[in-house]
């Protein structure tokens, strides 16, 4: 008897191991299918949002990395008591999307070597030519804020993302990167006109154009332009490998004159948006 009570828990326990993974693998679609990182098992996220930025440039320091390749940023919202909107995390894939920029000149473009010697100038010239190739993502380490009214009025920061910067090849180590959780990149875009301190001028954003998906419940947004030339960076830390780290740091603070004050640096956002109902995209779950 007690044999038989084992097995049939044990299928008991099994099918229900079986409808939580076909759940957790379950996945919006159609339309839908962008807000499967949406976290709608958040109770208090309301909706959903999928963006991309597909070109446009930052400028930190002397260094301008255009933007040409797809970042991502995706995760849900809900407001809080003041009508404040909350961002949550993006669920089993990255908030913001780690998508490495190439930087014009490599290792040549953002770093000085005529002041290295011996064993350090060796390596640096080997690394110049056999991968001078350099990739610059940004890392979030805060969470992302929100403002529909400041981005639909095109005044104040419609998104203001707290960034560090990884510079990434194979002579500068796994931990170079300019700012850091205690000292972000802080970049406040606006849809609208900026006021930069000089010698940086006023650009200007732009909300795109606004439509609907079929079934009308996708509020869709194309063609947008984020904007900000105010911000300041802070200089590089970690790059290269010991005992060099210091000489290497610096001689990438050197060349992109880092760190630099607010009206010396740029980022530009091209892209796409699309908000939704959570309830929307359960209801577009199998």
């Amino acid at each position: 008897m007690r044999l038989k009570q084992l097995v049939v828990s044990l299928a008991a326990a099994s099918a229900a191991s079986l409808a939580l993974a076909a759940s957790a693998s379950a996945a919006p679609t159609g339309d839908y299918a962008q807000f499967a990182h949406c976290p709608v098992g958040n109770a208090q996220v309301v909706s959903c949002l999928y963006s991309e930025v597909t070109s446009g440039s930052f400028k930190l320091g002397t260094s301008t990395v255009p933007i040409n390749k797809k970042i991502v940023l995706q995760g849900g919202f809900y407001y809080d008591a003041n009508f404040n909107i909350v961002f949550v995390n993006a669920v089993g894939a990255d908030t913001l999307s780690k998508t490495g920029l190439d930087v014009p000149g490599g290792l040549l473009g953002i770093m000085q070597g005529s002041g290295f010697t011996g064993a350090l100038l060796a390596a640096f010239e080997a690394a110049v030519h056999s991968f001078n190739g350099v990739t610059a993502t940004a890392e979030l380490v805060g969470p992302p804020q929100l403002n529909l009214i400041n981005f639909i009025i095109q005044s104040g920061s419609t998104l203001t993302m707290p960034v560090r910067i990884h510079l990434e090849n194979p002579f500068l180590g796994s931990n170079c990167y300019i700012g850091s959780s205690s000292s972000p990149v802080t970049l406040a875009m606006t849809s609208g006109t900026t006021a930069p301190p000089p010698p940086n001028t006023p650009i200007s954003g732009s909300v795109g154009n606004t439509s609907t998906s079929p079934d009308g419940a996708i509020l869709q947004v194309s063609g947008f332009k984020l904007v900000n030339n105010s911000f300041s960076v802070p200089a590089a830390s970690g790059c290269g490998y010991w005992p060099f780290v210091s000489l290497i740091t610096a001689a990438v603070n050197l060349k992109e004159a880092l760190p630099s004050a607010s009206g010396n640096n740029a980022a530009i956002f091209n892209g796409n948006q699309n908000l939704t109902a959570k309830d929307e995209v359960i209801n577009h779950t199998p």
